[in-house]
């Protein structure tokens, strides 16, 4: 698995940490603990780059 960059905050008002990745627009995730949002963001990464069989023909 490749690595990426993630960013990791903790919200004040619910005290839940939000985190995504920079370079993959739109992968976001979160959790109660710091441990929970990080291993929701890997899977969230993985869906991301995940193929997709999509029919472009017209």
């Amino acid at each position: 698995m490749s690595k990426w960059r993630v960013i990791l905050e903790k919200d004040p008002e619910t005290g839940y940490f939000a985190v995504w990745c920079p370079e993959l627009p739109g992968c976001t995730s979160c959790g109660e603990t710091e441990e929970q949002a990080l291993e929701n963001i890997k899977e969230a990464i993985e869906l991301y780059l995940q193929p997709d069989d999509i029919n472009l023909s017209s």
